[in-house]
C-alpha cells in the first residue's frame, strides 16, 4: 500500500482529534505531506473517524488529483494543499471544529495572548475572512492570515493549524481551543489582562526548541 505508515499516523490522527472532543461525526479532517514524494494522504470525505482504516486514507499529488484510493478525498483538500504550498515546513494539516475557538470564529474574534501557552500557535489566533468550504479561496486566506504563526480561525467555520509533525498539528488544535476556552471564561468575569508581545516573542523561543519530532 502507498505511503501505509503515512496512511497509518493520518489515520490514527483523526481518532486522536475525535478522543480530545476537538471535533464531532465526520466535521474537520487531518492529512500529512510526505516530502519525499510531494504526495499527500489525508482523511476521506464523510468517513466516520471512529471505523477509519489506514486503508481508507486517500493519497493525492499536489494539485489534489488522486493517487490511490478507494474514496473521495476530504472537500478541504484545497484549503490543506494551499497550506502545504505556502508553508513549506509544514508536513502536517488539521482542520477541527473545537467549540470554544469556534465560537470566537463566529464572532470574528480573534485570540489574543491572555494565557502563556498561545507562544505555540503564535502570537495570537487570527481570523481568516470567510469563504465558502472546499474552495481555493478558503484555503488562500486561511493561508495568509495565519503569517508565521501555527493556527488560524475560519471565519463561521472552525480552526485550522499546521505542524511540522501530525503530533505537532494536534498539539496546536488543542492548545487553542484550551486558551479559546480560558479568554471565554475570563471574558464573562472581566477584561483579560494580555501578555506584552516581547514575553510571547520570548516563548515562541523557547516552545519551538520542543516541538515533537516523532516519524510520520
Amino acid at each position: 500500500m502507498l505511503l501505509e505508515g503515512t496512511r497509518q499516523a493520518v489515520a490514527d490522527a483523526a481518532k486522536e482529534i475525535v478522543r480530545l472532543g476537538l471535533v464531532s461525526g465526520t466535521a474537520g479532517n487531518v492529512s500529512a505531506c510526505d516530502p519525499d514524494t510531494g504526495y499527500v494522504a489525508i482523511t476521506p470525505s464523510a468517513v466516520p473517524y471512529d471505523s477509519m482504516s489506514p486503508t481508507d486514507i486517500v493519497i493525492v499529488d499536489d494539485q489534489g488529483r488522486v493517487v490511490d484510493g478507494r474514496f473521495r478525498p476530504s472537500s478541504e483538500t484545497p484549503m490543506h494543499l494551499c497550506v502545504y504550498r505556502r508553508r513549506p515546513w509544514a508536513r502536517a494539516v488539521v482542520h477541527t471544529h473545537s467549540p470554544y475557538a469556534t465560537t470566537f470564529a463566529c464572532l470574528g474574534l480573534e485570540i489574543p495572548a491572555v494565557h502563556y501557552l498561545i507562544a505555540v500557535a503564535g502570537r495570537r489566533i487570527p481570523v481568516a475572512a470567510y469563504a465558502t468550504y472546499g474552495t481555493v479561496e478558503l484555503g488562500d486566506a486561511a493561508a495568509e492570515v495565519m503569517g508565521d504563526g501555527k493556527a488560524v480561525l475560519l471565519q463561521h467555520h472552525g480552526v485550522l493549524t499546521a505542524g511540522r509533525t501530525l503530533a505537532e498539528g494536534i498539539m496546536v488544535a488543542g492548545v487553542v481551543e484550551y486558551v479559546a476556552t480560558l479568554y471565554y471564561r475570563a471574558r464573562q468575569l472581566g477584561n483579560p489582562m494580555l501578555l506584552p508581545d516581547a514575553e510571547v516573542e520570548r516563548l515562541r523561543v523557547r516552545f519551538d526548541a520542543y516541538r515533537p519530532t516523532p516519524n510520520l
